[in-house]
């Protein structure tokens, strides 16, 4: 029987696993777009309309999307010697890497509808592997760390772990991409994630359950339970939304830092540098507060701090006195405030999730819940790439950057929208039967809906 005691090295080692990931997803969101669609100026062949770009990515994500419980589910009801999850990120994550770096290697270096088709038949089978891959990895977490306190010593991990690898992604791949070009970048982070998931799997191996019993319950009705838990339904969309915001200003961080800053495309990595330091800056002040006043009062008030301070970043060059550069760089990087603690707490919220719904239903499942997740999740932040390129159409140049500037009070609103969906969030930090009923004995008394 796997030990429930997970060490810290393997809780660390397994934590590592979000440096890989970070790698690639912030790589995708920073310059997928710019490279298929360099502003006029920038001396780069378009390859696809922008308009166009922005279409076929959010289609690839809604198409994508619809994968993640169908993996869930066979996840929960597949039988191994090395259990439900392992065998999955053993045999996917070396197509997850190699499909991400043909995105960057078009048939045509020029405008053409193949490159268009290519584009979209490669991201499908990137996020296909990535889905076949990943979401067995995070539906590790609830298996290895039964506690509250092991979950949110991972998961506090996770965000350094990935914080680092959100580094190399916007910071590191703009100097390589001026010096080597865009697909040796890509080979390049494609490595580092292969080599970071399967040395964090190394600290899941032996903590799986491989004793668990699979989930005995029809795909229709896995889908429908997970739906009808009313703490899943209310944390859902929070990150969602919030992922959506954020992804639609970081994708335009490459045009802010080449037409509205006139700066090389490598200065990028300045601005996400100051933000990814005060996450980590914040991370030991997000984890005494959640021992303090618990996972889901630290995760409001960072959404709401979010979603205040996002539209601030549209005015950022115009205060008089101050050089333009430096107001950016103060501006962007405060961003890491709210971020630290938005981030951090996610896997260990989904777990408590899941663990209510144990309690509710007696069956362990685990990865239909993250493929539920990840369904809404792709769903939803699939028109982050089509919202950034229409506020572009409104500006996107040096003379006019007001679809440019946007960008922030745009991922504010959505931010605000994931904090109002939280309020309906109420479960303890350590959740088991007697837990949840003192709960809901609570929540009678005071005369809230169960």
């Amino acid at each position: 029987m796997a030990d429930p005691a997970i060490s810290f090295r393997r809780q660390l080692i397994y934590a590592s696993g979000s440096f890989g990931g970070n790698i690639l997803g912030r790589t995708k969101e920073l310059w997928l777009l710019f490279f298929y669609a360099p502003p006029a100026d920038e001396g780069l062949p378009r390859l696809a309309p922008i308009a166009l770009v922005g279409a076929l990515l959010l289609v690839s994500r809604l198409i994508e999307a619809f994968d993640d419980p169908l993996i869930g589910y066979w996840s929960d009801r597949t039988r191994s010697r090395w259990g439900r999850r392992i065998p999955f990120v053993v045999l996917a994550t070396p197509f997850y890497a190699l499909f991400f770096v043909l995105l960057w290697i078009p048939p045509i270096d020029h405008e053409s509808a193949l490159n268009a088709v290519y584009l979209l038949v490669v991201i499908e089978l990137f996020h296909l592997f990535s889905t076949l891959s990943g979401g067995p990895f995070e539906s590790l977490l609830p298996e290895i760390a039964p506690q509250s306190k092991q979950r949110m010593g991972i998961v506090s991990w996770q965000v350094l772990f990935g914080a680092l690898g959100a580094g190399v992604g916007l910071i590191a791949t703009g100097p390589i991409v001026d010096t080597l070009g865009f697909w040796p970048m890509a080979a390049m982070v494609a490595t580092l994630a292969l080599a970071s998931r399967y040395f964090a799997l190394g600290g899941a191996w032996s903590s799986a359950r491989i004793e668990q019993p699979p989930a005995d319950i029809s795909f229709r009705d896995a889908l429908r339970s997970t739906f009808e838990n009313d703490q899943f339904r209310a944390f859902l969309p929070t990150f969602v939304l919030y992922t959506t915001g954020v992804s639609i200003l970081i994708g335009s961080l490459p045009f802010y830092v080449t037409e509205v800053l006139d700066r090389s495309k490598g200065t990028v990595g300045v601005f996400t540098a100051a933000a990814i330091a005060v996450v980590l800056l914040c991370l030991p002040l997000v984890y005494r507060l959640s021992i303090q006043r618990g996972k889901a009062w630290v995760y409001a008030a960072a959404m709401l701090a979010g979603a205040v301070y996002l539209p601030v970043i549209a005015f950022a060059g115009f205060i008089p006195g101050i050089p333009r550069f430096a107001q950016a760089l103060v501006m962007l990087g405060l961003v890491g405030v709210p971020m630290a603690a938005v981030n951090a707490f996610p896997n260990a919220i989904m777990a408590d999730v899941i663990d209510y719904d144990f309690v509710r239903t007696g069956h362990r499942r685990e990865a239909i819940y993250y493929g539920a997740q990840n369904l809404v999740e792709k769903s939803v932040s699939s028109i982050s790439p089509l919202v950034l390129a229409l506020l572009l159409v409104l500006g996107s140049t040096s003379e006019n950057s007001l679809g440019i500037r946007l960008a922030g009070p745009v991922a504010g609103l959505f931010v605000l929208a994931g904090f109002l969906s939280f309020r309906g969030y109420h479960l303890p930090d350590h959740v088991t039967p007697e837990s949840v009923r003192e709960m809901q004995a609570r929540r009678a008394a005071s005369g809230a809906r169960p």
